[in-house]
């Protein structure tokens, strides 16, 4: 029987469903043993003010916090875990907090994603090697969602995510801002000096005005939305601001559930079913979400088993349009979609596209939770009828001899008259080379240039950094130009925009033929007939290819030397090919 429906924090009515334990609490092989090691278990906990009404068969609910104050947009996971400890502790369960490997754009160099592996590595131990029956994966910066997925799908103890939610709207002289997209705007607007240091300064202060992760349709705000559709996350949880009362409200409920889930079958493996990736390909479609999610979402697939391909990004994309107005595509932010309905409303509106069947952590499906959802505001959350822009015109897979296993382009951010471009390749072995000469006025590049930076790729970087939108040569900039396009093994900020080909697979730096490329090469993109080419003769190819010699490794020591010598391609989610597949939640053998 199900549970009646009660307001969430979100403001709807969700019934969630009674879950029974289907299989023993894990925790039991630890505080259940009459023995020496439950002896052990126990009384450390005792040393820590723990009465032993904690070990009398409740459910442990591990709570992974990813707060660190080196990531700022999770600084104020503290105060969510509080939140969520509250809810365990009114539902019966046994809360106990750790931290994870924190993963923050802002600092990490070289980039994040060299790291995203690695903390998801760590999340799916510490949970297989601890006494939890169920976790809450507190996470909120752009990769710390998608480690925290993969190493729970990984783990197969049940799961449940909150994200930070969303920073407020940033405010500038009047009008609103908004995190990443703006930061690209006004920063080529500074090197052009249309825009004064004093009013940059300015800007910068103006931005960032509260707590949580980028405001804007950018890879956290895409990851949250995509876990909410998968349906790893209360209904509404991705929208609502960080700041937003309802959101340490949804941490209580968020808690709750989590004892619910504990020794129940709904694990990560049967709810993100292909049927629900597919969903969320959808809805990553229609509010115009970050390239990123094309490499988490394959990465999270691998790990468990679900058979999920590149090409099923842009078969499926080109179902929808774009429905939601948010910057970079559209102009508005994440604070008014939550107003305006949040994901339940968009879900509700393309219930008609999505599969029916898929489960969720309130046990009820997707379509159930959202149903009836109400659309407040038709300008952020629009009607199929004045769509933001038409069906077609999301994440595009583009294939050729430049990119063999496939790219990627974001089309709703990129200029519509570059989507068929033909021009002489200018090309750059590393990002440095082109970064040198970026301010030459006298550097040999037009408005009809394709510009080529490579070996920025998983192994080349390593770690595959967000430098694909690529700053304009000054020289353009002067001309008025705001445009071109570029093309990288590397991927690019989920803010960011322009006409950007990204994740080229295979890189340059394993062999891939972007490795082959000279300047003054022309080179054709046709996004409609979905090629990207360099217009030379396979015989010249093969002997460019003869002579080539493979880039030295970037190290010889540490997780960097696991990483390149074990990274997959771009195209296959970038994982560690020994990490690809789940194991299960059995315990592990005893320590003492």
């Amino acid at each position: 029987m199900a549970e009646p429906a009660a307001p969430s924090a979100a403001g709807l009515a969700v019934p969630v469903a009674s879950t029974v334990p289907v299989v023993p609490l894990r925790s039991r092989a630890w505080f259940g043993d009459g023995g020496k090691n439950g002896f052990i278990a126990r009384h450390h906990l005792r040393a820590m003010g723990r009465g032993g009404h904690n070990f009398d068969g409740r459910p442990v609910i591990g709570i992974c916090n990813t707060f660190s104050e080196l990531t700022p947009c999770n600084g104020h996971l503290r105060i969510l875990a509080d939140a969520v400890q509250r809810g365990v502790l009114q539902a019966g369960g046994f809360p106990l907090e750790f931290p994870a490997m924190s993963l923050g754009e802002p600092f990490m160099r070289p980039t994040s994603m060299l790291y995203r592996n690695l903390a998801a590595m760590e999340i799916e131990e510490q949970i297989r090697a601890n006494p939890i029956d169920a976790v809450v994966l507190l996470t909120g910066c752009d990769k710390t969602t998608p480690a925290a997925l993969m190493g729970a799908a990984s783990a197969g103890v049940p799961a449940i995510v909150l994200t930070g939610g969303p920073m407020l709207n940033g405010r500038f002289r009047g009008r609103d801002v908004g995190s990443g997209t703006d930061i690209w705007r006004m920063t080529e607007e500074l090197r052009a000096g249309t825009v004064s240091q004093e009013e940059f300064t300015e800007f910068e202060s103006s931005l960032n005005r509260s707590a949580g992760h980028c405001m804007t349709m950018g890879t956290a705000s895409t990851m949250a939305c995509l876990t909410e559709a998968l349906g790893m996350m209360l209904p509404g949880g991705s929208g609502l601001p960080a700041v937003d009362a309802r959101r340490g409200t949804l941490a209580e409920e968020t808690g709750a559930r989590a004892v619910a889930l504990a020794g129940s079958d709904l694990t990560p493996q049967r709810i993100m079913t292909r049927h629900a990736f597919e969903n969320a390909i959808r809805v990553n479609t229609a509010i115009g979400g970050s390239t990123n999610a094309v490499v988490h979402l394959l990465a999270v697939a691998g790990r468990l088993g679900v058979p999920l391909e590149l090409d099923d990004f842009d078969r499926l994309g080109a179902e929808l349009p774009l429905l939601i107005d948010l910057m970079p595509s559209g102009r508005f932010l994440m604070e008014e979609f939550a107003y305006a309905g949040g994901l339940p409303a968009l879900i509700d509106d393309l219930r008609d596209r999505l599969h029916p069947d898929t489960m969720t952590v309130t046990g009820r499906s997707l379509l159930d939770n959202c149903a009836g959802t109400e659309v407040y505001d038709r300008e952020v959350i629009r009607a199929f009828g004045n769509p933001v822009q038409p069906a077609g015109s999301g994440t595009a897979v583009v294939r050729g001899n430049l990119a063999p296993d496939g790219a990627v382009i974001k089309q709703s951010a990129a200029a519509p008259h570059l989507l068929e471009h033909t021009g002489p390749a200018l090309v750059f072995d590393t990002l440095e080379d082109y970064l040198a000469v970026v301010e030459d006025p006298g550097l040999e590049v037009s408005a009809e240039t394709v510009l080529i930076v490579r070996n920025t790729g998983p192994r080349g970087y390593p770690g595959m950094p967000e430098v694909g939108n690529l700053p304009l040569p000054k020289k353009l900039l002067d001309a008025g130009v705001r445009d071109m396009v570029r093309i990288s093994d590397a991927r690019m900020s989920g803010t960011a925009f322009g006409t950007c080909v990204l994740h080229v697979a295979p890189e340059a730096a394993v062999g891939g033929p972007l490795a082959f490329v000279r300047t003054g090469d022309p080179v054709r993109l046709d996004v409609p007939g979905r090629r990207l080419d360099m217009l030379v003769e396979d015989e010249e190819i093969e002997r460019r290819r003869a002579v080539w010699e493979q880039p030295k490794p970037p190290a010889t020591r540490g997780w960097t030397r696991l990483y390149t010598e074990h990274v997959t391609q771009a195209d296959t989610g970038a994982d560690l090919d020994f990490l690809v597949g789940a194991t299960d939640s059995t315990p592990p053998r005893q320590a003492f």
